[in-house]
């Protein structure tokens, strides 16, 4: 009996031939046929259905351990203290992995079908899932030299032994792109000898050989499994390295692309209100090339948004973020933009390529580390090493380093958080960006990792303390934060698939305007990047010199210079206008 469709099976076997051939592909399609069938077996009864995504639609971004209690599952933590301070303002939670790991905080995965016994268990996770929608991580590039996987491979095992990549240390690679600085074969000992591996990411995250037909029907697997266990979106965690070929980039490659559309083609079967999110942390027209022709990534991240509105907010020129945004243009029907300023890795800068000029981005590298931030490095053209990514916490990098008391840092923050929330997309929030934690710099000397000074595990009695205290930034933050999601959630005209007109206001301000899908609610959205009250001509806004108009933030009336037609924007406010 044949549980995938006619016309589904139709596309899989396309993708199937252009990756492995036409001759293994019906053999391959079948085997897909049995696992689909035992996912529908297996499903519960009643899983968590969201819906698709609208205005009301937020994803918070955490590990399961950040919030921690003696005694108490951090899992039960984290879901009491979401449950109790959000109120009711986050829809979704990203959980990063949760898997045991042996480095890069979950990264690389020993088991993708256990939870870490120091967090919880899946029970858990069901119940948080209960009161929240659930993003996974799929980690599906590489896994631990630690797994039970890659033992066998050193023990010489069948299948395992053909589950990794191995490779002539003397065979040219120097055409492959890198998202670090090490070595890109790792010397192992194995009972055939002495053999060098692909690691791309770090010597204990050994690359998957998706040659193998045998890891992608493994990999189909676990992420049935995850689906099973209440995941409605999977983040596809460095995806764009999926598939080598010596001579290439080994980066975006078609096989690549075939496979992330098999992963649509098959989900949108078998779990048609679950999504994909491609994680690729490169330069803009590759990053949404993902998008593929409306048949492949449903989501995708906005990795140029991050660095460019720390650009703008640190120099007050707003030009280059415009251009961006202008340029963007919507995304695919059906698909829609995640827009993130943090997050558990850095800032990165491979996304301002061709956007900002070199120069300038030195000059940006110069200041986080006026604020107590680092730089990272990867491999870059003739081996040489460069930038690859800002480590800091958001809110720090928007520190005036050269005020002992930087007044207008909230200010700052919290108008940088209300663009990611109101341009077209989908908000994405860093539990650190919304509790407001800052530089962990104990956390780096204690891990000796840099990315470490943006992961902070907080002590829950001590983070309750720092927000019951209304003079505290954690607090004001927090408070703030929640206003926007509050007033988000109830504008039609925030809706992802929006539409959205980015306004030609010049240097130091940005603004846009969204209109809902039925037409009914305009939002003027105006921002201010200086630390200067700004004015804004009533034609270039556009507002009507005879109507009112009110701040849905504030609750206010703009502050409208009729005589001047103009509209005065206070140091860095973030407005979003409606007509009374």
């Amino acid at each position: 009996m044949q549980t995938l469709s006619k016309s589904a099976q139709d596309r899989l076997l396309e993708h199937l031939t252009a990756v492995y051939g036409k001759e293994a592909s019906v053999t391959l399609l079948e085997r897909m046929d049995e696992l689909a069938t035992q996912h529908c077996r297996q499903r519960p009864a009643k899983p968590y259905i969201p819906g698709t995504w609208s205005e009301k639609t937020t994803i918070l971004i955490t590990y399961a351990d950040t919030l921690q209690l003696s005694g108490e599952w951090p899992l039960v933590t984290l879901h009491r203290m979401l449950k109790e301070h959000t109120n009711g303002n986050i829809s979704c939670v990203h959980l990063l992995p949760f898997f045991p790991y042996c480095s890069d905080d979950g990264f690389s995965v020993t088991d993708y079908y256990s939870i870490r016994e120091d967090i919880g268990n899946w029970e858990h996770i069901e119940a948080l899932g209960e009161d929240f929608g659930l993003m996974f991580d799929f980690v599906l590039n590489h896994i631990s030299r630690e797994s039970e996987w890659f033992s066998r491979f050193i023990e010489q095992h069948s299948p395992e032994k053909d589950y990794f990549i191995t490779e002539d240390p003397e065979t040219n690679l120097s055409s492959v792109v890198r998202p670090r600085s090490s070595s890109l074969l790792v010397q192992v000992p194995t009972a055939d000898g002495l053999k060098h591996v692909w690691a791309t990411f770090s010597h204990d995250q050994i690359d998957l050989n998706y040659r193998n037909p045998e890891v992608l029907l493994l990999m189909i697997e676990v992420m049935l499994f995850y689906f099973r266990k209440g995941a409605r979106i999977l983040r596809l965690d460095a995806v764009a390295f999926l598939w080598k070929e010596l001579g290439t980039s080994c980066l975006h490659l078609p096989q690549t692309h075939h496979i992330v559309k098999l992963f649509r083609d098959f989900i949108d079967e078998l779990e048609p209100d679950c999504k994909l999110l491609t994680e690729t942390n490169v330069p803009h027209k590759e990053n949404i090339s993902y998008f593929g022709d409306q048949d492949e990534a449903h989501m995708v991240y906005q990795f140029s948004l991050p660095p460019l509105m720390l650009h703008a907010l640190q120099t007050g020129q707003t030009h280059y973020l415009s251009d961006w945004a202008t340029k963007l243009g919507a995304p695919p029907e059906g698909c829609t933009y995640f827009n993130f300023t943090a997050s558990h890795d850095g800032v990165g800068l491979r996304p301002l390529e061709g956007i900002i000029p070199d120069p300038e981005i030195q000059e940006m590298l110069d200041g986080i580390r006026d604020r107590g931030g680092f730089i990272s490095r990867r491999v870059g053209p003739e081996g040489l090493e460069v930038a690859y990514e800002m480590n800091i916490t958001y809110i720090d990098a928007l520190r005036d380093p050269g005020m002992a008391q930087d007044y207008l840092l909230i200010d700052r923050f919290i108008l940088s958080q209300a663009v990611a929330m109101s341009l077209q997309g989908i908000p994405g929030i860093y539990i650190h960006s919304l509790l407001g934690t800052r530089n962990d710099i104990a956390g780096v000397e204690r891990t000796g990792r840099i990315r470490s000074i943006n992961r902070r595990k907080w002590d829950i009695h001590e983070l309750e303390h720092k927000l019951r205290d209304s003079g505290s930034d954690h607090a004001k933050i927090l408070k703030r934060y929640l206003n926007l999601l509050e007033v988000r959630r109830q504008q039609p005209a925030f809706h992802p698939d929006a539409a959205q007109e980015i306004l030609a206001l010049g240097d130091a301000l940005f603004g846009f305007i969204r209109t809902s899908i039925d037409g009914q609610q305009t939002v003027l959205c105006l921002y201010n990047f200086t630390r200067y009250a700004k004015s804004v001509s009533l034609k270039e806004a556009p507002l009507d010199n005879h109507e009112k108009w009110t701040d849905l933030v504030s609750g206010t009336e703009a502050r409208i210079d009729h005589d001047h037609e103009e509209l005065v924007l206070p140091p860095y406010a973030h407005l979003w206008l409606v007509r009374n």
